[in-house]
């Protein structure tokens, strides 16, 4: 399907138009850009496109899962931020995060002490997000805290909303031949019989079946342990194709829960694997009533991709 860009796509694509100069290099000292809105209107999409015209070894696209997960060891390993960032950036002049939010305070700290080494050496940031810079740290016991840091993303940046009416997702059939929309979202299906303890770092999970490259691991065991992105982001890196199964209404587990299946499918979806969803529910009941888990409507938004008609042979 060809999508036309909708007036606040075409304005933020001019603005990053603005961020790299004819020789695909980022222009010196530029203001940076912060684009937010609801989820599956064109943020990453465009973000991406600005990336495509930089020369390679000028820019560097994270996740921010990813960023995260990647930043906290290099930090572990070397004692220091600013070596850290060194380290993962590089020569980068153009650095990009999509999906940067920020819910606990101290993820907080760190993204705080983060941003400030990156304006200290006057690296140019393009950040997405399904947030207004004002939004972030929304928990009132913590939000004041954050406003330094807010008042410099905002200093720094030029806030850009993108949030037209329609979610691209829902519109898009899907290409069932590889990658994330590859996955299938199924309803009612029997679970697998087996055991397999799978490591991570020091400890492991149970799975249903490993089969090389993939994984068959039960909501559960997944999501019910005290797992985090960066456990997701460590298991990415091993299994290109994923089944889960037993998810159960989200409103009927306790949101932590449900914030852990965020996190799974924000990984799963950013390295374009696989992803196949065995359910209790279709998916607008999957997600209804959820209280507590600010992204559910992200989540929602990517997995229609897989429930949506296949474009060629069907499974």
């Amino acid at each position: 399907m060809t999508i036309e860009l909708d007036a606040d796509q075409r304005a933020a694509a001019d603005r990053l138009a603005r961020l790299v100069d004819g020789r695909g290099r980022p222009v010196k000292g530029a203001r940076g850009v912060y684009l937010h809105g609801r989820p599956g209107r064109g943020k990453t999409m465009l973000m991406d496109r600005c990336i495509a015209t930089v020369a390679a070894d000028r820019v560097k696209r994270y996740h921010f899962h990813r960023f995260f997960a990647e930043l906290h060891s290099a930090a572990y390993e070397s004692g220091s931020i600013d070596t850290a960032i060194e380290r993962l950036l590089g020569s980068a002049r153009l650095v990009c995060f999509d999906e940067f939010h920020v819910h606990d305070i101290g993820d907080a700290m760190l993204i705080a002490r983060m941003l400030d080494a990156l304006f200290a050496r006057r690296i140019t940031l393009v950040l997405t997000s399904n947030y207004p810079p004002e939004q972030l740290l929304p928990n009132p016991l913590f939000h004041d805290r954050f406003l330094p840091t807010i008042a410099r993303i905002v200093e720094r940046l030029d806030v850009i909303s993108i949030d037209g009416p329609t979610d691209y997702r829902m519109l898009r059939t899907r290409d069932a031949s590889s990658g994330f929309t590859a996955g299938r979202y199924l309803i009612g299906c029997a679970p697998t019989e087996g055991a397999v303890e799978v490591p991570i770092g020091d400890r492991t999970i149970r799975a249903r079946a490993v089969d090389g490259d993939a994984i068959t691991v039960d909501f559960t065991a997944l999501c019910g342990a005290a797992t985090s992105a960066a456990d997701y982001v460590r298991l990415a890196r091993r299994f290109r194709r994923w089944t889960i199964e037993g998810v159960p209404r989200l409103r009927e587990v306790p949101p932590d829960w449900a914030m852990r299946l965020v996190n799974l499918v924000d990984v799963l979806y950013d390295a374009d694997l696989e992803l196949t969803v065995c359910a209790a529910a279709p998916l607008p009941e999957l997600v209804d009533g959820v209280a507590g888990v600010p992204d559910i409507s992200r989540t929602a938004s990517r997995l229609c991709e897989i429930s949506q008609p296949v474009t060629a042979m069907a499974w």
